[in-house]
């Protein structure tokens, strides 16, 4: 038998092939979990498997569409078909628009609400019998900040992130008594495919990076690490007795009404000997013209 939090257990994850699900498979299948790597990008799909292999995992990639209700319902057979069983789903896929909503199209307001929301209601009904299999099973949604408050020109992508969240709460009510757990990761900015995607439709990349960074306490962008930590802790018995709730990982972003980090150095003055005002921010280079969309 495999060593492991999560030994044996099978773990579904969207949008598994690059950044937060990408880290979340990593981790997962470090501890013992069999793992499908779902997403639409075969190549990186098949490189992350081979890693988890490599390592002495155990891991498949099923390419899948999220937006599409057969592709999920077939992927998720799949894995069943593969490994035996599921015990915990991850619904991580996501993409962002950038465009204000009177320019938005009936097919941009779909497919947004399709890859981020309705996906994760088609994934729940594929799955749930297989969850109800189990003595206990998790159901992890991942969020966003956005799933709390609004950013500017992204109103089709903040409605679904708020969407969310509700939904989290509704299967944690409604299938308690079947002894699934449901929660919400909400991370802030990320350095992720998708952050990437958001922050390239800006005239500069890096200068709206470093403008966003001001604005977070700790000066800082996560890690798709930091992120998957958090799905792990509510996928496994260390979060037991938590359902319905979400976890903001954001690096004290929604904490101040408003915030500028240079402004809090000059205020704060000389740090204290050995040791530094505020956390450093990390450099982090954002290529021009990627247009990568995590799925």
């Amino acid at each position: 038998m495999t060593i492991g939090k999560f030994a044996d257990q099978v773990v579904w994850i969207s949008g598994a092939t690059s950044g937060i699900g990408a880290a979340a498979a990593r981790l997962f299948a470090a501890e013992g979990a069999k793992v499908a790597v779902v997403g639409r990008t075969a190549a990186a799909g098949r490189r992350i498997v081979d890693e988890i292999r490599h390592e002495g995992g155990q891991a498949l990639f099923t390419p899948c569409d999220v937006s599409q209700p057969a592709a999920v319902q077939d992927s998720i057979d799949w894995t069943v078909r593969e490994f035996g069983a599921l015990h915990v789903l991850v619904n991580n896929a996501g993409m962002v628009q950038v465009k204000m909503l009177h320019e938005c199209s009936d097919e941009d307001w779909d497919y947004v609400m399709a890859v981020n929301v309705k996906s994760m209601f088609w994934a729940f009904k594929a799955a749930l019998p297989h969850l109800r299999r189990q003595p206990r099973s998790h159901v992890v949604n991942v969020g966003s900040i956005s799933s709390f408050v609004g950013q500017g020109a992204t109103p089709v992508y903040t409605t679904s992130k708020h969407a969310i969240l509700g939904l989290t709460r509704s299967i944690a009510l409604d299938y308690a008594a079947d002894g699934i757990r449901c929660n919400c990761v909400c991370p802030g900015i990320t350095d992720t495919p998708l952050l990437r995607e958001h922050l390239n439709q800006q005239p500069d990349p890096e200068n709206a990076l470093a403008t966003r960074l001001r604005r977070v306490p700790l000066g800082i962008a996560l890690t798709p690490h930091d992120v998957a930590k958090a799905i792990l802790f509510f996928s496994g018995g260390e979060s037991s007795g938590i359902t319905g709730t979400s976890l903001v990982i954001d690096c004290g972003y929604l904490t101040a009404a408003e915030w500028d980090t240079e402004a809090f150095k000059q205020l704060r003055g000389a740090p204290s000997p050995g040791r530094p005002a505020v956390y450093e921010p990390k450099a982090m280079t954002m290529p021009r013209g990627s247009r990568e969309v995590v799925r």
